[in-house]
Formats: C-alpha cells, structure tokens, sequence
C-alpha cells in the first residue's frame, strides 16, 4: 500500500535557523576546492565531479537507513535530477573562477543570486514579497559589497561566471521550493548528487577530449588530498540536505537574505587561510548583513504573534 506523507507545516524560524547555519558552513567547500586547484593542481571540473560523487557515497547509506530501498525511488525524478545538473553547473562555474580569481571578489558578484532567487519566487510562486523583504535584501547587498571590496580586475570576461553560476543557483534553489512534497529532503539531495555526478562525468570526457585543461581527468595525489574530497563531498552532501528541509520550512523570500552569511565565513576562511585579516570597513559591512537577517528574523517572529 502506498503511504502518502503530511505536508510539512512551514516553520519560518526554524528555517531560518537552518539556512543560517548552512550559509556558515558551505564556504568551507570553496576553500578546500580552491586549495586543490591553486595547490593540488587538481583541475576545477575534477574537483566538482568528486564534490557530487562523494556526496552520493557519503548520503546514500544515511538515506537507506532511515527510509529503505523504496527512498531510492524518487516520484519526481526528471525534475530531481534537473536540480543535480543545474547544481553541478553552477558549482563548476563557481570552482572554476575561484581557481583564478580572489574568493571575495568571486563572492561578490555572486551575490546577485538573492535577488534572482526572489524575483523567481514572486513571479512563478507566488510569494508575497513586501518592501521590507525587499529593503533588506537590498540592504544586505550593499554588505555584502563593503565587505568584499571588488577590484576591477572581475570586470574581465572570467566575471561572467560568478553571474552565471548565480543564475543557475537560483533556479536549483527555486526547484528545491517547487518541487513541493512529492520527494523527501533526503531523497531529493541523493537524486541532485546523481545527477550532478553523471553531468560532471560527462562534462569532464568532453573536455578531456578537447584538451581543455579545467576539465582535466586525474587522480587524487596523496591521501590528504582524498581526505579533503571526502570532507567537500560529505558538507555539499548533508549541508545541502538541510537547505532542502530549509526550503520547506519557509518562502524562498524570508530565507534569500540568510544567504548573505556565507560572507562571514568567507571573512573567517581568508583570515585563517590567506592572512587577510578583515579591514574596518569589512567588519562594518559584516554587521550590516547581519543586521539585515537578523531584521527579516524579527519581522517574521512579529508576523507569527499577530496570527
């Protein structure tokens, strides 16, 4: 017999929680990817496709544990695993500009996606978005932009792939509210890996073939290196998972300005890995993005008393 579960109630705070701290943790990722193309001389497309393989290896044992076999068996599977190809697209656009590009400049033109991502759900969902969401995206934005200081070196044309992969994000982040209930949290971030794993496979025979070395095929060289894969894989693995649960929780619209998080640990990362240690004017943008999460947080917490 087919059991068909409960809508889950949204919980706006508890979503928020969750973003929030996801936004902390996944920067960690772009660290390690970095590292093993700057100094492992791994090729970004190979770092990607080790990014979903490990993903897949490290959930699927955790997704059979709690759900069975039948959890392999997504009802919505053509959708699914269009959020694992967009995903892997636009983790591979971001890989491969901070292999050439400073973290923080990378960041900052990526940060357009909060925008993307709202006006997608205003336009196809629905969503109620007020001039006080709107405000604090904005708000956070500008942040954002004080805490990252972008030279005019990301004008160039490998600037065009932060922007890319931030379009790409949204519309996996916009799936992720889209797809509803049909699919469990665990069962959609399995599928995701899947196919940003066979994507990236595919990706990486044909630019192998071309001799396009961003895409070339190796091995890792040490096993610190394949340690650091496994880690990469295992946070975009249960990282992403709770984004998802996230999602469920909440609109696209109150989580979009949690994502500006990721900065304060991007802040975090360049001090301990690079000794850049953050200026004034970056701390003061800092406290600016929190205040903008921390606003959406209260106006939400004033909205769910007045119900």
């Amino acid at each position: 017999m087919t059991q068909h579960r409960a809508p889950t109630a949204e919980n706006p705070m508890q979503g928020m929680a969750l973003m929030a701290g996801c936004m902390l943790v996944l920067p960690l990722m772009d660290a390690i990817a970095k590292y093993m193309a700057n100094v492992e001389g791994m090729s970004p497309g190979q770092v990607n496709f080790y990014r979903f393989f490990f993903q897949v290896a490290c959930i699927v044992p955790f997704l059979l544990a709690i759900q069975g076999r039948s959890a392999l068996s997504a009802k919505r599977p053509g959708l699914n695993l269009l959020r694992g190809v967009l995903h892997g697209a636009a983790s591979l656009m971001f890989f491969t500009a901070v292999k050439y590009m400073p973290l923080a400049d990378v960041f900052a033109i990526y940060f357009v996606e909060p925008f993307i991502l709202t006006a997608l759900s205003a336009i196809f969902l629905g969503e109620k978005v007020g001039w006080r969401r709107w405000t604090a995206i904005v708000v956070g934005f500008g942040g954002a932009m004080i805490v990252i200081q972008p030279s005019y070196e990301v004008f160039g044309l490998t600037s065009l792939l932060p922007v890319a992969c931030a379009f790409l994000y949204a519309l996996y982040m916009f799936l992720n509210r889209a797809i509803g209930e049909a699919d469990s949290p665990v069962t959609m971030q399995t599928m995701s890996g899947i196919g940003g794993t066979l994507f990236m496979g595919i990706v990486l025979l044909g630019g192998n073939a071309v001799g396009q070395t961003d895409f070339a095929i190796s091995l890792p060289s040490s096993w610190f290196a394949l340690m650091l894969l496994m880690i990469l894989g295992s946070i975009s693995g249960y990282a992403h998972l709770l984004v998802v649960r996230a999602f469920r929780l909440a609109p696209l619209s109150v989580l979009a300005p949690f994502q500006y998080f990721e900065i304060i640990a991007a802040t975090i990362l360049g001090y301990a890995l690079f000794d850049d240690f953050p200026t004034v004017s970056k701390w003061v943008g800092i406290c600016i993005i929190v205040g903008s999460g921390l606003f959406i947080l209260w106006r939400e917490h004033r909205r769910a008393q007045e119900r």
